[in-house]
């Protein structure tokens, strides 16, 4: 994914003087390409470039579209999410909040980039502090994205690993646990046994399975999970770097437990 996205972020970077020099600046078809060359920054990895991209294209497509056309809402929509992807929580929290108002009377409240926008509105409000509220507006959100856009959607999915994730951070580890438990053999179906998402919540079902109690689960999830992740993913991508920190962390704790030998 990572070469893809240079590739087609190296395609738009190319692309973007020949349409202005043929449509003009401000053509509906250049801001297109424009847009396009912030999406695709901002997948290669450089979030800082696309924000600034974003921010730049934001007041042309206001001025040439409209404050509330879609476009211009996507654009809103990615400044707030790339905030928050580089560390202000809170700003982008706020501004999906002010978004979220115009997207629904705009759009209609199930429409699905209303529930992107509801769905990064959650993940940023956790972010920012608030695990209880995350759990809340993912559990609000959970029956409309089965029902719209059906129970093994993509998205639907990403909205059920959210929900298992918040519920952890409010403490209730067991219960995380128990969701991914059963959202990992749908994800294996659904987008493969070794795609990224798939991995992920193989990691989170053993960090929650640790949070619950079982150590030695955790670790043994983690050393099975580690292999494919160096393998797919490169022995030194943030992903395969956490696994080897967690399960470095979960084999510490079993030590720690043997030694100290069953409670009294």
């Amino acid at each position: 994914m990572a070469g893809d996205a240079v590739t087609a972020r190296d395609h738009f970077t190319a692309l973007l003087p020949l349409f202005k020099r043929v449509f003009g600046d401000e053509h509906p078809r250049t801001l297109e390409v424009w847009g396009e060359l912030g999406a695709w920054t901002g997948f290669a990895g450089d979030e800082a470039k696309a924000l600034n991209l974003f921010i730049a294209l934001l007041p042309v497509r206001e001025r040439v579209l409209g404050a509330e056309h879609p476009d211009t809402l996507n654009d809103r929509s990615n400044i707030a999410r790339l905030t928050g992807e580089l560390g202000d929580e809170a700003s982008a929290r706020d501004q999906f909040v002010a978004l979220l108002l115009i997207r629904e009377r705009v759009r209609g409240a199930e429409h699905p980039s209303t529930l992107i926008d509801r769905d990064n509105l959650a993940f940023c409000t956790g972010a920012a502090g608030d695990a209880a509220g995350a759990r809340d507006q993912y559990t609000a959100l959970l029956p409309i994205r089965e029902r719209v856009s059906g129970p093994e959607h993509p998205e639907t999915l990403t909205t059920r690993h959210n929900l298992a994730y918040w519920l952890g951070e409010t403490g209730d580890a067991a219960r995380a646990r128990d969701q991914y438990i059963a959202l990992l053999p749908i994800s294996e179906r659904v987008s493969g046994p070794e795609h990224a998402d798939t991995l992920a919540v193989r990691f989170n079902l053993a960090r929650w399975s640790g949070e619950a109690g079982d150590a030695a689960g955790a670790r043994d999830q983690l050393a099975a999970l580690l292999p494919i992740s160096e393998r797919v993913s490169g022995p030194e991508h943030p992903d395969t770097l956490t696994t080897r920190h967690e399960l470095t962390y979960w084999t510490d704790r079993c030590r720690k437990t043997d030694a100290e030998g069953p409670a009294l």
